[in-house]
């Protein structure tokens, strides 16, 4: 996904545009990975004094909300990235040092399912953490 699609994504949603989401999403545009609102809020800070943890925080669940960001926990803090707009099932590898990820493509309930006769299965999560090449 990139910035004019999700402003778009955000319009035809309903919400108002604002510079501040403009903003918000520009940073994820130009971030390669997961960030925190703390990194958000930081570079927030320079152009908008005073901004609070909460108005990053709501934006920042809207925009999860309406899928314009993926967020993962990692070392019991909350993490955002812009969606990678794959349009096809996958996961991903997450550097717990920069927060890069990379997409994995083979999904591993192809081969847990089978442990599951007669389970309805509606949802799963499948993240690898570790460091990549530039963190290792």
């Amino acid at each position: 996904m990139n910035l004019q699609e999700a402003l778009s994504l955000l319009k035809q949603e309903g919400y108002k545009y604002t510079q501040k989401r403009e903003d918000i999403l520009t940073f994820f545009t130009k971030e390669d990975g997961y960030r925190t609102a703390g990194d958000l809020l930081t570079f927030m800070s320079e152009k908008y004094d005073g901004l609070s943890f909460d108005t990053i925080y709501r934006n920042l669940h809207l925009f999860r909300e309406l899928n314009i960001l993926e967020s993962t926990d990692l070392n019991g803090e909350k993490h955002f990235r812009l969606a990678c707009g794959h349009d096809e099932h996958h996961h991903h590898f997450i550097c717990q040092t920069c927060g890069k990820t990379k997409a994995i493509n083979t999904c591993p309930m192809n081969f847990i399912q089978q442990d599951f006769p007669g389970y309805t299965i509606e949802n799963h999560k499948f993240e690898i953490y570790g460091q990549c090449p530039s963190c290792h």
